[in-house]
């Protein structure tokens, strides 16, 4: 299908786009780890090694898929690559509201995960509408649609898990979020077919390199933009630490706290107010008093502390104070990737966006399983240490690891830059 004509692409089109995709993932955030669990006998040790699994295969093929598609981008347009992205995810999750059992799920994310290249266009398109003076600022505004689908996302979720969906399916309890969120995804992708305009001009297209678009490829070809492959790698391990974080997060809070599935689901929501909040609007301010280095430095510290905050909170009402000064830790990746986008041209945005999905995803096939297993070895009856928090604590070493790279980074930057 033709992109619509007349229209001139602009981050407002981006935006609306990704609050669909963000809403539709944070409808089954509440009730996806449940269902494993459930799967399971409702053993929250074993839901909790299979859910990390379960996240762990979507990202083995995101971090196969993810290069592929942003190269597609830069050849074929930005649209048409999202488009492929939203019918793979809505056909995931119709598959998970089916699911009679654990096989089923894996089949459903491996699928997600093949097409999962709708987040790293949409960085690129963001990338194509802006100058690099203000991409800051519109990764701000990717940051804030994040949050207000989360703001709406897990609080609808929440609620729809009660729900025993009978008519006309009869599929059990906890299966209407997974319905709820194709729809949106459907939704989304009728938006993207007949609205949203493309964004990648004819004359700043490039032909497709298979060299450029396997993951090891696309990885080494950084290398050949000033200061990125450094970034790239403190980008990994940031959203390593970040990873671990999301997916334990329903698990922790049920076992140490005790909250139901609509409690987190207005934790979640109050999450994605304070990122509408930060990154929608405060994100402008405070890298432009503070400039992207400087701004990704105080954002990585926050994460660390905040990460630290989380695991030793004895008491629900603390994670609320805690999330509220995390939330300018959300300054970290608009900074990041404002400083790797300047870079590089125009030409390969797409490219580039794809590796850092890669690695995101590489990011992901270890941490939910790294998270998981530290979570469930030490609430073990038989564990030697009992500490609900490990995950948490072991992604604010991850932050710190990964601000040591940022300043490496920078160094390494000033030295090409006066050298070239």
């Amino acid at each position: 299908m033709d992109a619509p004509a007349q229209r001139k692409p602009a981050l407002g089109f981006i935006f609306v786009t990704l609050v669909f995709l963000v809403l539709g993932f944070g409808i089954i955030i509440p009730v996806l780890p449940g269902l494993v669990t459930q799967f399971e006998g409702g053993s929250v040790a074993e839901g909790s090694n299979y859910y990390g699994l379960l996240v762990g295969v979507f990202a083995v093929m995101q971090f196969i898929a993810s290069p592929i598609l942003g190269s597609l981008s830069d050849r074929f347009g930005r649209r048409r690559i999202i488009l492929v992205a939203l019918a793979g995810t809505a056909i995931d999750y119709v598959i998970m509201g089916f699911a009679p059992n654990i096989g089923w799920m894996f089949v459903g994310r491996m699928i997600s995960g093949a097409t999962a290249g709708a987040l790293a266009t949409c960085n690129a398109y963001v990338a194509d509408v802006t100058t690099p003076e203000k991409r800051a600022q519109g990764y701000g505004l990717v940051g804030a649609a994040f949050g207000l689908g989360f703001v709406i996302g897990p609080a609808i979720g929440g609620l729809l898990g009660d729900v025993t969906f009978l008519h006309p399916f009869h599929v059990g309890r906890g299966r209407l979020p997974f319905f709820a969120a194709a729809a949106c995804v459907g939704v989304n992708w009728l938006y993207g077919a007949f609205v949203l305009p493309e964004s990648l001009p004819v004359e700043n297209r490039r032909p497709f390199s298979w060299k450029r678009a396997n993951p090891i490829g696309a990885l080494l070809a950084l290398g050949r933009f000033r200061g990125v492959l450094d970034l790239a790698l403190m980008h990994f391990i940031f959203m390593f630490a970040s990873t671990m974080l999301q997916s334990i997060w329903v698990l922790y809070t049920g076992y140490r706290y005790h909250w139901t599935t609509v409690e987190v689901g207005l934790s979640l929501t109050y999450i994605g107010v304070l990122a509408v909040v930060v990154q929608g609007g405060l994100v402008r301010r405070i890298i432009g008093a503070t400039g992207e280095r400087k701004g990704l430095v105080i954002g990585l510290l926050i994460s660390s502390l905040v990460m630290a905050g989380y695991g030793m909170a004895t008491q629900g009402w603390m994670i609320y104070a805690l999330v509220l000064v995390g939330a300018f830790g959300g300054i970290t990746g608009p900074a990041a990737q404002a400083l790797i986008t300047k870079h590089v041209p125009s030409t390969e945005q797409g490219a580039v966006q794809g590796t850092l999905s890669g690695l995101t995803s590489l990011a992901g096939i270890f941490a939910p399983i790294i998270a998981a297993w530290s979570f469930g070895k030490c609430i073990a009856d038989d564990a030697t240490w009992h500490v609900p928090g490990i995950a948490f604590f072991e992604s604010s070493v991850l932050m710190l690891l990964a601000l040591s790279l940022a300043f490496r980074s920078f160094r390494r930057d000033d030295r090409l830059a006066s050298a070239g």
